[in-house]
């Protein structure tokens, strides 16, 4: 009960707008798909008019499309407007931030392991909003945000950083993994007994599913959610998952410059936050507009996934109407260079999911390229003749004889701020 009543403080203090968000948002679980697309055209020509009348960036760049706020009348308007990236936001960040002065606004900071970190101002409506949408979906599985939690996520390696780490995990009844030695991480899953939720990078749970379910250690019984973010969610994650902790792995997708984009359902699908987010596929890419981040207005993001979005004729069990993301298919942006050519680094996906589908061989991999036409597969198992034969022979099916490469079995991950990158470019 101590820590329902620190959340609440906690909530009143910080976002004062959560209670009236909760109300809008259980109102909103019923809308029809047409009532969620009128109030996301309400709030978006409320939006690109703040951007207008408050940023110099996007009131430069409206411009120069020749594009007037008074021209976005329906959704598909939205085409008319410039899509902009992560180094515009970086590079333009004062001229992008709105001149408009907010009773109050957080600073947040993305994480920066993909690349550069951008740091940028949250006004208190839309950080009320995306925190508000986390715990409205939490509902759906029975989880209090007050409730005991294992958590699984970057932090500073400060003695400073650290202190002051725990002690808001303390106060938000949070434990995480410091260190990921086989001490700490037994101590983790000891406290896990307690716990009613875990969340945090998806590789990590999936590597402690497995030290559980292979090691003498009891099984947490009490888990009601465990959720997957940052990183993909791969099938043959939910077997180790489901035995270790008697329930599956749900994914939220999002990003601390995005606000969350979608989350996963009971029924299975993820569904998208239609209430806080425009969601566009251009050529099976993402593109995000936030609807209440005026501070610091994202419009036409170009996030850097690559993904699908269901017809929006398909229905889901659960009774929401909000359009179903199918996919996030993986990461775009990063290349592999060969002897003479380049390729997407979505290939490793495709080579991996393929030997899954085809093989029934489901692997933990990290790709790390030191030179041009060069790659070094590190695999976390041991791999027998057979299987070492099936990998070499889909990466040359993608690579033919354009990419020299090494295979490391039982080989160890680089971890960046806690998180497994799935390759690791360092040319350029």
């Amino acid at each position: 009960m101590v820590f329902k009543w620190i959340y609440i403080l906690g909530r009143d203090f910080r976002n004062r707008s959560s209670k009236s968000i909760q109300k809008f948002l259980l109102q909103s679980n019923t809308y029809t798909l047409n009532q969620l697309e009128t109030y996301q055209l309400k709030k978006l020509t409320e939006l690109v008019s703040h951007a207008y009348n408050y940023s110099e960036y996007y009131r430069k760049s409206f411009d120069k499309k020749k594009v007037h706020p008074a021209d976005i009348k329906k959704l598909s308007d939205l085409e008319k407007l410039p899509i902009i990236t992560k180094s515009e936001l970086i590079s333009f960040n004062a001229e992008i931030h709105s001149k408009f002065k907010f009773k109050k606004t957080f600073t947040a900071k993305t994480s920066g392991t993909s690349g550069e970190s951008l740091t940028f101002l949250r006004n208190e409506y839309s950080d009320s909003f995306n925190r508000t949408v986390i715990n409205h979906n939490y509902s759906d599985y029975n989880v209090k945000p007050w409730h005991r939690n294992g958590y699984f996520w970057g932090f500073d390696s400060s003695s400073i950083q650290q202190i002051k780490t725990k002690c808001l995990d303390v106060l938000q009844n949070r434990f995480r993994v410091f260190s990921y030695s086989e001490s700490e991480l037994t101590k983790f899953i000891k406290k896990l007994k307690n716990a009613k939720y875990l969340h945090g990078y998806s590789s990590s749970i999936y590597q402690t599913a497995i030290a559980i379910n292979t090691g003498n250690l009891e099984k947490p019984n009490n888990i009601l959610m465990v959720k997957g973010t940052s990183e993909k969610i791969f099938d043959y994650y939910q077997r180790e998952i489901i035995k270790a902790f008697g329930t599956k792995m749900i994914s939220e997708y999002g990003a601390a410059e995005s606000g969350i984009i979608a989350f996963e359902c009971p029924k299975g699908n993820m569904h998208l936050n239609m209430e806080g987010v425009i969601v566009e596929e251009v050529n099976n890419e993402i593109l995000v507009t936030n609807l209440h981040m005026l501070s610091f207005p994202i419009i036409r993001y170009k996030l850097g996934d690559y993904i699908k979005l269901a017809s929006k004729n398909t229905s889901c069990m659960c009774g929401k109407n909000h359009v179903i993301l199918s996919e996030v298919v993986g990461r775009i942006g990063e290349t592999v260079y060969g002897i003479k050519n380049s390729y997407p680094s979505l290939y490793f996906y495709y080579i991996f999911k393929n030997i899954s589908k085809s093989h029934k061989l489901n692997l933990e991999y990290q790709i790390i390229q030191e030179e041009k036409g060069e790659l070094v597969f590190n695999i976390d198992s041991v791999l027998t003749m057979d299987e070492r034969k099936i990998l070499d022979d889909e990466i040359n099916k993608y690579f033919k004889n354009d990419i020299h490469y090494k295979i490391n079995s039982n080989a160890e991950f680089k971890v960046q701020k806690g998180k497994k990158k799935s390759f690791i470019s360092h040319i350029n």
